[in-house]
């Protein structure tokens, strides 16, 4: 299995939910970069505003978004997750929306970009910082509507992020360091992440779980990815 597979990719639908839906573009990845779309309701117009996550592009994916409605906006999460925001921003006459304090990203696109602050413009999510370090490199915000809570690369549902009994798990350079203060007492219905499917059960639980265990299982996760990078 691939880290990070390319070529022609196969949309896999997950954490679909009301106003909502997630794609893996392909499944067979260890990486499993996941992409979200979220729908967001307009007043001044028929159908809703769809708010794109960190998305990566697939065949099907334009009708998987006409299900929602009308794609207003291309959000970049994390400082490496550009993806394929610009292409599928382009294609659907749209911005690419990247945080005011995240540096060395809008450049790198070619697409229009908009800033945004504390507040995603009209998609009812609140924006807040995870982390911004130089070391580790990170840049990632954080959004939450008051039920669903955007967790870019911080926290992960793959294999390589979850120890043991975790439904979620920190990011492996960051269980030493992790973002207790950005993301405790958010009280999420549901949390999706940039690698891996959701969690829609008791996703508080899983999130507080996920920070105060992250520094004891540390060493359970990286000795099982020894194993795993040694054919163990």
């Amino acid at each position: 299995m691939p880290l990070k597979a390319d070529g022609e990719a196969d949309l896999h639908e997950i954490d679909r939910f009301e106003g909502g839906v997630g794609w893996i573009a392909y499944p067979q990845e260890g990486m499993e970069r996941a992409s979200h779309a979220i729908a967001v309701p307009n007043a001044e117009s028929e159908t809703d505003d769809v708010w794109l996550f960190d998305p990566v592009d697939a065949p099907g994916l334009d009708d998987l978004l006409a299900e929602l409605g009308t794609v207003a906006g291309v959000v970049v999460g994390f400082d490496r997750h550009r993806r394929d925001s610009a292409a599928i921003a382009t294609r659907h006459e749209a911005a690419v929306h990247v945080t005011e304090w995240m540096t060395g990203v809008a450049d790198e696109l070619n697409a229009p970009v908009e800033r945004f602050g504390s507040r995603l413009a009209d998609s009812g999510f609140e924006a807040f910082r995870i982390r911004v370090s130089s070391l580790p490199p990170w840049q990632e915000v954080g959004f939450f509507d008051g039920e669903t809570l955007i967790v870019p690369e911080s926290l992960g549902s793959a294999s390589y992020f979850r120890g043991a009994r975790e439904r979620l798990g920190v990011h492996p350079m960051l269980r030493l360091t992790p973002p207790i203060g950005a993301l405790s007492g958010l009280n999420p219905e549901r949390v999706l992440v940039g690698h891996g499917v959701g969690v829609h059960d008791r996703a508080a639980i899983a999130v507080e779980d996920a920070l105060s265990g992250s520094r004891r299982k540390a060493p359970g996760l990286y000795a099982k990815a020894l194993r795993s990078a040694l054919g163990i």
